[in-house]
């Protein structure tokens, strides 16, 4: 049931509307503009290209959708490009931004027919303004209760139809009942080392950058098997060609560049060393909890389990179990240290 509600911020046309942090991430000019520029996801693409071309033959709005993934894996891409095939706009904003639910209100009495509204972080939205998406998913209207007491009174108030995009790291975070108003689930998996290559070559053709094969090689194997990061590789690289070459990003400027950056042949960063070093030699191996193991390495609980975590498990150098990560042997070996033969026991 709607919670009393400030009508203030919708009936002065007030707009909350801010612009994400994985757009200010991404940089706008290597998003790709259409399906064939989109590499990777071949099945997720495929699937939403017939939701999307099913209801513009019906001139109908897309069902709302949900995407899940790691972050840097294309969910904002997804719904830009949801929304240049609608021929719609699409309005972007997260779940931390809509402290209120005014706020949420505002932006849906302002959204056009046929509009797409993308919402990142849709896990972190507070319950009380959630419950003001129900009847907006459902039945394209909000439900306000205006004042208090005696004098409260209700006001079903009709919204434009529009298509909900919400993008989630956590989606066992999401409520069901919201979960459930979604017409379609994806998840985003880490992308394969030939299609990071692919997406290296388009945007150094972009960024003008003169990149050799065996480079582009190098820098997609440090990526993480995600596009973010093999842009941003992509332009750390071509600034120390550009400062310490001739510009041209060869074999040696790559390993030189990344090797100046801290990151190994396998993508390991510093801080995916030390998760993996104190689980060793801090905690003989493991098990151990995400807590005592961020104590121990100084970061964040949630940017181990959202940021190094998913990236050590793809690689098999850790495993979750329900006592706690442990170190497999593959970690030991990259490391170059002698696995013990205790270790199973552990598993």
């Amino acid at each position: 049931m709607s919670r009393p509600l400030d009508p203030s911020p919708f009936l002065k046309g007030e707009q909350v509307d801010q612009k994400p942090k994985e757009d200010e991430i991404l940089d706008s000019a290597l998003r790709p503009n259409n399906w064939e520029e989109y590499i990777g996801q071949e099945s997720i693409k495929q699937n939403i290209k017939i939701i999307v071309t099913a209801a513009k033959q019906r001139n109908q709005s897309p069902d709302h959708l949900l995407l899940c993934g790691n972050s840097g894996l294309g969910k904002t891409t997804l719904a830009y490009l949801i929304a240049k095939e609608m021929g719609k706009p699409v309005r972007v904003t997260s779940g931390p931004a809509l402290e209120r639910a005014g706020d949420l209100v505002a932006i849906l009495t302002n959204l056009s027919d046929g509009e797409v509204l993308f919402l990142d972080e849709c896990h972190r939205i507070n319950k009380i303004t959630e419950e003001y998406l129900y009847p907006a998913m459902e039945d394209y209207k909000l439900n306000l209760i205006l004042g208090k007491g005696p004098m409260a009174r209700t006001m079903e108030l009709k919204i434009p139809h529009f298509t909900l995009i919400g993008a989630t790291t956590k989606p066992a975070l999401l409520s069901s009942p919201l979960r459930n108003r979604f017409g379609a689930t994806f998840q985003l998996n880490f992308y394969e080392n030939k299609d990071i290559e692919k997406i290296i070559e388009r945007s150094s053709r972009l960024l003008n950058i003169k990149t050799e094969k065996d480079a582009i090689k190098i820098i997609a194997q440090r990526s993480r098997f995600t596009p973010r990061v093999a842009n941003r590789l992509l332009k750390r690289v071509r600034d120390f060609a550009e400062v310490e070459g001739d510009g041209i990003i060869n074999r040696e400027e790559a390993e030189r560049a990344l090797g100046s950056l801290e990151i190994d042949e396998m993508g390991l960063e510093p801080s995916d060393r030390r998760i993996i070093e104190a689980i060793i030699h801090k905690f003989n191996g493991g098990p151990v909890g995400v807590q005592a193991l961020a104590s121990a390495v100084r970061e964040e609980e949630d940017s181990i389990l959202d940021i190094n975590e998913p990236y050590l498990m793809q690689l098999g150098f850790i495993e979750r179990t329900p006592r706690g990560r442990i170190a497999t042997k593959l970690a030991y070996e990259h490391f170059g240290i002698k696995y013990p033969s205790n270790q199973n026991n552990l598993f």
